[in-house]
């Protein structure tokens, strides 16, 4: 299992939200090229990049600041946020992003994900965000009567490989990951899942590690590395070894 900061964008700074809520921002630093730098230099060996102001409009905003950040780093990075056409997917790619997040589209266009699979086999990941079981869409603003195992199930025969399960009651609260969700998630639908939400310590990252088996593959951590819960430096040296 590796671990994944992130980086999200909104407005073009470097932020944390609260459950997904931009009413309930937290503010770390206006220089998210540098922010990426320094994971880079403490052994981060991939960076999860969101456009908040995409995901909420539904389409790309910080295109440029991507493809900054993209271009100052030599580690991959996936990006999501605001992904609604091929198009877009085509220009993240060639502004050099390793995989493509599709989040809102893999449950409103499923023709675009098996489109994009096809395409650009192995670098187009599902984001799949999800609310008491429920799977939410539009930057978390619209909740769908469709579960995340349900969604996940139809995503492996479009062609998804590996998916972003973020349990949104947990994202940015420190409250640890749901591990019970992210288990089922992992063994019924058969898919490699990187945990996302509610990290807040080492102990959540060994617990993770420990389903290894079970399927998860990365955790994604944003608000405890902000918040220096955790030093990444030595997280990498305890979980990837």
């Amino acid at each position: 299992m590796i671990i994944i900061p992130a980086i999200d964008l909104l407005g073009g700074n470097c932020v944390r939200l609260h459950q997904g809520d931009p009413a309930q921002e937290t503010f770390y630093d206006k220089d998210p090229v540098q922010v990426a730098r320094r994971w880079e230099a403490l052994g981060a060996k991939r960076l999860h990049l969101v456009d908040l102001d995409g995901a909420f409009r539904g389409e790309p905003t910080q295109m440029s600041l991507v493809q900054e950040i993209i271009a100052a780093v030599s580690i991959p990075v996936e990006v999501g946020g605001g992904i609604r056409c091929l198009e877009t997917v085509e220009r993240y790619l060639d502004a050099g992003a390793a995989w493509v997040i599709l989040g809102t589209a893999a449950i409103q266009s499923p023709g675009l994900v098996s489109e994009a699979c096809r395409k650009y086999s192995g670098r187009i990941l599902a984001g799949i965000d999800a609310k008491n079981g429920k799977v939410a869409t539009d930057g978390w603003v619209n909740l769908t009567a469709k579960t995340a195992l349900e969604l996940a199930i139809e995503l492996k025969q479009e062609g998804i490989a590996e998916l972003i399960y973020t349990d949104i009651g947990r994202d940015g609260t420190l409250t640890g990951p749901n591990t019970q969700a992210l288990t089922t998630l992992a063994q019924s639908s058969g898919l490699a899942v990187i945990a996302s939400g509610g990290i807040s310590g080492i102990t959540d990252l060994e617990q993770l590690r420990d389903l290894h088996l079970s399927g998860i593959t990365g955790a994604i951590v944003g608000k405890a590395l902000y918040d220096k819960r955790i030093d990444l430096a030595e997280a990498i040296r305890v979980i990837e070894g």
